[in-house]
């Protein structure tokens, strides 16, 4: 795209956006559009074939492929938007001082890091993880941006299942696997053998090499974990530990709170233990 397209598509998204945000500051939300339209290469194409559209509409018969690219894109266009004006809401509310943040490179290739994982996200939730965590990493400082850049990977590659086990424990932290499966599903306990039972062990396997949980354990007052003495039992019952255990208690890692406090957290100042942010 040449600098005549992106000035000129910024300036049909910033008019766009003006149906969303009516008093937004366009100096600060400029450098996140141009930052994204690196990251979605589709945008210059639809705003450029969508004007041609309008002038050459009647011209052109309403089931042809460009016709229906424009009515895919559009939805997309629309959807973005909505994430574009709520960022841009959140920036206002959080004044000037974030500016210098914003026109910094280092969070501008957060932005577009952040954008390609938004395109490829399918479900409504993981977009919103994704505006969270531009808005709050622009407004407070609790981890460095390699650690942003960790977090943006997370959302890249965990699924919806992933988030509900870690809001679940952030909401009650020491929860059993059996108490994760019973807030998230019910009562009722599949098979051992069945796919459910897998898939479920997947999920905190997952999470758990992956550095977002932890077992419960006690620690020294400088932090350091202290190690646990085996237990002996006469008592043997010939089988495996059950992929529902109700021992074994799980609690978010340091990265793991900090993780919730950037994506799942509307907007927070910092973490104490617990938000009280409605998850």
């Amino acid at each position: 795209m040449s600098e005549n397209e992106e000035n000129a598509s910024i300036e049909n998204i910033k008019a766009e956006l003006q149906q969303y945000t009516p008093n937004t500051k366009k100096r600060i939300i400029e450098k996140v559009i141009l930052a994204l339209l690196g990251s979605i290469p589709w945008i210059g194409n639809f705003l450029s074939n969508a004007a041609t559209f309008k002038t050459e509409e009647s011209s052109i018969k309403t089931s042809s492929l460009q016709t229906m690219w424009l009515e895919e894109h559009e939805k997309k266009f629309k959807k973005l938007l909505e994430t574009l004006s709520e960022i841009d809401r959140r920036f206002a509310l959080m004044g000037d001082q974030i500016e210098e943040r914003i026109n910094s490179e280092e969070y501008l290739s957060l932005v577009r890091k952040s954008f390609r994982v938004w395109e490829d996200s399918e479900t409504d939730e993981k977009k919103r993880y994704v505006a969270n965590l531009l808005t709050n990493s622009a407004g407070t400082k609790l981890c460095s941006d390699d650690v942003i850049r960790l977090f943006i990977d997370w959302l890249n590659i965990y699924h919806e299942l992933h988030f509900a086990v870690i809001r679940a424990i952030h909401k009650t932290p020491g929860m059993t696997r059996y108490s994760i499966w019973c807030e998230l599903k019910d009562s009722n306990l599949p098979r051992e053998d069945s796919s459910d039972a897998d898939l479920f062990k997947y999920i905190i396997r997952e999470l758990s090499t992956g550095g977002v949980i932890r077992q419960a354990r006690d620690t020294t007052d400088d932090g350091r974990f202290i190690k646990h003495k085996p237990v002996k039992s006469s008592f043997k019952t010939g089988t495996m530990k059950s992929a529902f255990d109700d021992s074994e208690q799980y609690m978010l890692t340091g990265l793991g709170q900090q993780f919730v406090h950037y994506t799942m957290n509307e907007a927070v100042s910092k973490i104490e233990g617990r938000s009280n942010t409605d998850l």
